[in-house]
């Protein structure tokens, strides 16, 4: 998501010792939270971590009492707000270019690279038909894997399927060009993701089609029946059944 401008990149607290100082700062989210300072990694306490993911996750700048309440939601207002600035301290003092702060507001920087948001970039360009590269490795990773906390689910969930998204559609377009390897490639990366997924499914039928397979795209959609009979209990949709009503009918129950 595009960063907005905003008078807390004036406001930004950064140590004298850093400033004159362009180092590029990355912030990891997929598979795992990390933070590199000019090649270097950087070591942030999990509470401080839980802050730098809070306001990355969020496209505009938000309050303070608003992370405060919601990352320490038990604690009293005070002890909240306590938290969050010994929070802020170390993040300033381990990485001071990450989180720009001034007395109301929280957002991450805007020079700081983010991988998730990189990746939603791609995914989005892919979507949009606007993409003629392969996919990264990015779309195979989910947000913060070990984390439970309900606003990373919610992120985490929402990401998901952008990424499954595009890279069925990337199979398709890549289908449809002839590239069939790296076709390939994308639906068992979005089949993967989601073994119960039929349009991922699909996307693989056709290309087996494309191929002039009709062995493997009818073990493919026999794999997608069995799979959804015995996990969900229904068959394959009218779309899957009209995709495949050319190969050997009496085998289609196999």
């Amino acid at each position: 998501m595009a960063r907005t401008s905003s008078p807390l990149r004036q406001n930004a607290r950064v140590p004298r010792r850093h400033e004159g100082v362009s180092r590029e700062v990355v912030l990891r989210l997929l598979a795992g939270f990390g933070v590199e300072v000019g090649g270097e990694k950087v070591s942030l306490p999990g509470s401080a971590q839980r802050v730098v993911a809070f306001v990355a996750l969020h496209e505009r700048p938000v309050l303070r009492p608003y992370v405060a309440g919601t990352l320490w939601l038990k604690s009293a207002e005070t002890r909240a707000a306590g938290n969050l600035r010994s929070a802020l301290w170390r993040i300033h003092q381990q990485a001071p270019a990450l989180v720009a702060a001034d007395t109301h507001m929280l957002q991450l920087a805007p020079c700081v690279r983010v991988d998730l948001r990189e990746a939603e970039t791609f995914a989005r360009s892919e979507l949009s038909g606007s993409s003629s590269e392969i996919a990264p490795h990015s779309l195979t990773l989910d947000l913060l894997p070990d984390w439970y906390d309900d606003w990373v689910i919610l992120e985490r969930e929402r990401f998901r399927q952008l990424r499954l998204r595009a890279l069925e559609c990337q199979c398709t377009r890549l289908t449809a060009a002839g590239r069939l390897d790296e076709a390939l490639e994308a639906g068992l990366l979005a089949l993967a993701g989601e073994p119960l997924r039929e349009s991922a499914h699909r996307a693989l039928v056709r290309l087996h089609l494309a191929e002039g397979n009709a062995a493997e795209a009818l073990r493919q959609y026999r794999l997608c029946r069995r799979l959804l009979l015995e996990q969900l209990g229904v068959e394959p949709s009218p779309r899957m059944l009209e995709l495949v009503a050319t190969l050997d009918a009496p085998n289609m129950r196999g």
